[in-house]
């Protein structure tokens, strides 16, 4: 596969350089134990896909600028007690929820084994680097702080930034801008097929979808699958799929 060349790389952050899904784990776990205990610990790995999952679309509404990020939050709690037999959460009970989810979220946030040193290899290279999220601006800059990327990947747009998130063209143009490259040389790195590699696509950028191993947060299609630009299963490939080196 051969893709034009690129002078910058922005990445997704979650589940792309920040290893998310092993971080909810942890947090659904203490979740689980206060909250869930007739939820035996050999179907954790249920309730971190039903999180992940968010049948409902709810972080979707936040990122469309349609509810707040506590009440999309606070209803994926109550969707997640729902389906595991948890009780019903109101405002004051949630927010005891969220202090034990939240500090488990924060206390598990690290890299993923791949990214440091990629995000090197890229820089060393001479390309500029940065992130786009669809979470908050503080939350991400702390999140890559925390997983020692902090000095390297600076958060360049959140969906607090324009009010609204992936997919929109208009979030892309936005991180290319403050990146400083053309979005049609810079190269969009998520492991979203839909929000990151065919969103970024479609906005102009070079797609790349990370299919890391592992559980898919939502199926993808076939369709989905054939229209991405390229794929890779590891940031280890990625150097070698732009044609850098140091």
């Amino acid at each position: 596969m051969s893709l034009p060349p690129v002078d910058g790389v922005l990445f997704d952050i979650d589940d792309t350089l920040v290893a998310t899904r092993e971080a909810f784990a942890h947090a659904l776990s203490l979740v689980a134990r206060q909250y869930l205990p007739d939820v035996p610990p050999e179907r954790a790995d249920e309730l971190v896909l039903a999180w992940r999952a968010d049948v409902n679309d709810q972080y979707g509404a936040y990122t469309r600028g349609e509810t707040t990020y506590r009440a999309q939050r606070m209803a994926r709690a109550n969707d997640l007690h729902a389906a595991f037999g948890g009780p019903v959460l109101d405002d004051d009970a949630y927010e005891a929820w969220d202090a034990v989810f939240d500090t488990g979220f924060r206390d598990a946030w690290v890299a993923h084994d791949d990214a440091s040193a990629v995000v090197d290899e890229l820089l060393a290279a001479g390309l500029v680097v940065g992130a786009l999220s669809n979470a908050a601006t503080a939350y991400q800059v702390a999140k890559l702080e925390r997983a020692g990327l902090g000095d390297r990947v600076p958060m360049l747009v959140g969906v607090d930034t324009l009010g609204f998130g992936k997919p929109d063209p208009r979030a892309f143009a936005e991180a290319c801008r403050r990146l400083g490259t053309e979005p049609a040389r810079t190269a969009y790195v998520g492991d979203d097929v839909v929000l990151d590699a065919i969103a970024s696509r479609d906005a102009g950028l070079v797609g790349i979808w990370l299919d890391r191993p592992g559980d898919r947060r939502i199926p993808v299609s076939h369709d989905q699958a054939a229209a991405v630009q390229a794929r890779i299963t590891s940031l280890d490939e990625l150097p070698g799929l732009l044609r850098i080196s140091a």
